[in-house]
């Protein structure tokens, strides 16, 4: 098998149902590489009969699944992708093309919801607080921090990202915005997940998030 283009890492914790969706749309030149993170339905088992590379983490939350991931994997640019079917792995060149082609050092999906389902109106509001605070720590004019984006494997580990739990994606774009990256985003779909989230789904994940972040922004 030729080395892959991109790796793409998805954090997966109990995803069985939304995995056989997820892996069968990978656009060619991108290799899964779905890290577990202490699932109970059989998740690794199903990615790995699919063919996904899949790598265990027994440190919980987010962040540490995603650097798991990012240290696991080989190609020269990784992208980042829930596993929950919340959006379309078909649509990952939007992200991946512009890193590959240099153009720019990380770009973010910005998800488009195609039915008021996918995005409760109550995530859009923190989402649109979460970017105003963004541009005001970083001057960086983001409209979404969303799950899907792309970045160079080597840069992104020079960066020296320590959290472990939901502020790992605002710490990267934080982090990646004080080192003089170029940053953008373009427009992708948001589906309706399989399933409730492991970060906003509840009001303690919620709860822990908006803390994650906020010491993110205070550091």
């Amino acid at each position: 098998m030729s080395p892959a283009e991109v790796d793409l890492i998805l954090p997966c914790l109990n995803e069985a149902s939304a995995l056989p969706w997820v892996l069968d749309r990978l656009p060619a030149g991108v290799r899964a590489v779905v890290v577990d993170n202490g699932s109970t339905d059989g998740s690794p088992e199903i990615a790995a009969g699919l063919g996904a590379t899949v790598v265990r983490c027994d440190l919980r939350g987010y962040g540490a699944a995603c650097h798991a991931g990012l240290e696991a994997s080989t190609a020269q640019v990784v992208a980042f992708l829930d596993a929950d079917a919340s959006l379309d792995p078909q649509q990952l060149v939007r992200v991946t093309a512009p890193v590959l082609a240099g153009q720019i050092d990380l770009m973010l999906g910005r998800r488009r919801p195609i039915s008021r389902d996918a995005w409760p109106w109550h995530l859009r509001v923190a989402n649109a607080e979460l970017s105003r605070r963004i541009r005001r720590r970083t001057g960086v004019r983001l409209r979404d921090l969303g799950p899907m984006r792309a970045a160079r494997r080597e840069a992104l580990l020079g960066l020296q990202l320590t959290d472990r739990r939901s502020g790992y994606p605002l710490e990267t774009v934080v982090r990646a915005a004080d080192a003089g990256w170029r940053i953008a985003e373009v427009d992708v779909d948001y589906l309706p997940r399989s399933g409730r989230s492991k970060v906003t789904g509840t009001p303690l994940g919620a709860a822990r998030a908006v803390k994650d972040m906020t010491k993110v922004l205070s550091a």
